[in-house]
């Protein structure tokens, strides 16, 4: 891929990532939470659906189950949080929170999957982990419900990783993100006729924070951040660069809403920036000196074996 073409790409994805937060925090003065967020992805979900039709759907209910399992814990609990977390936190900070989740992704991959990770990973787990420390206030820990619905976002959001991983093989990626979708996006809206008080106020301004969230947030977002990530030639290389998108949503917040951010913040996002780059830049493992000399040596005899053969071949033509 053009090298220009994937910087620009790469930028926009973690760019809409970003600024969804603030967007998202300005249609808040116009909806209810779990309204505004089921809204915008049952919304997404079904202006993909026309382009579906030609894709593989899933032929058992066991994977319906699991589509619907993805968007419970992706769509409704990681967005569920996220938008009832910026009623009370500014959405810089809501940003930085969620985006700690693939630290936990290689605590939670390792203690249930026997998954293994790179030393540097782990590395980067400790430093986001008192990145959150020092995010919370320090020995002075003070947090706000929304600093733990931030978090719990992140929790659901590694979460939902871990079973797309699992699980995700079995689909259509488009298949996969536009159910996902749909299927969080109807639990949100049935979520928050039970359990909110439904409001909503039609107007220029929540219309255009609903179209941004569920096209451009959404849609455009993944379809940008998933054509990268399959013509990379080292997607974890590319998934380091998500540190960029909790930066974009502090500066999105702080421009389009004037958000002010506390000193303990910004020196605890620094860490988390730090732990996400480490966690998700794992490269690849190079071969050792044993290896490569068995390698060569396997490849020497079978080009023996080969010259051998053709040796015979001609005798026995002659």
């Amino acid at each position: 891929m053009n090298r220009y073409l994937y910087g620009a790409l790469v930028l926009l994805a973690t760019f809409l990532m970003g600024s969804s937060f603030s967007v998202g925090k300005i249609g808040l003065a116009h909806a209810s939470p779990l309204l505004l967020a089921g809204l915008r992805f049952t919304l997404a979900g079904l202006l993909m659906a026309p382009f579906l039709w030609r894709k593989p759907l899933p032929g058992r209910l066991s994977d319906w189950a699991k589509l619907a399992a993805i968007g419970l814990f992706q769509t409704t609990g990681v967005m569920g949080c996220i938008f009832l977390s910026m009623r009370t936190i500014p959405s810089g900070e809501t940003s930085i929170l969620t985006f700690v989740n693939p630290l936990l992704v290689i605590v939670l991959g390792s203690s249930f999957l026997g998954m293994r990770y790179r030393l540097a990973q782990w590395l980067g787990v400790l430093i986001g982990a008192a990145g959150v420390f020092i995010s919370l206030g320090g020995f002075r820990m003070h947090a706000a419900e929304g600093t733990w619905l931030g978090l719990g976002a992140a929790l659901f959001w590694a979460a939902a990783t871990l079973m797309a991983k699992s699980w995700g093989a079995q689909f259509n990626s488009w298949i996969l993100t536009a159910g996902q979708m749909l299927f969080g996006g109807v639990m949100l809206l049935a979520l928050s006729f039970l359990d909110e008080p439904v409001s909503l106020d039609l107007n220029p301004s929540s219309l255009g924070a609903l179209l941004y969230l569920a096209v451009m947030g959404s849609i455009v977002q993944f379809a940008s951040w998933y054509y990268v990530l399959s013509r990379s030639p080292d997607p974890g290389k590319t998934s380091s660069f998500l540190f960029l998108a909790p930066l974009f949503g502090v500066l999105s917040g702080h421009f389009i809403l004037g958000e002010t951010v506390q000193p303990a913040l910004y020196a605890g996002g620094v860490c988390i920036l730090a732990g996400i780059f480490l966690a998700n830049r794992t490269g690849f493992r190079r071969p050792s000196a044993a290896a490569a000399g068995e390698g060569a040596s396997h490849a020497s005899e079978r080009k023996g074996k080969e010259r051998k053969g053709a040796i015979i071949r001609q005798n026995r033509s002659e």
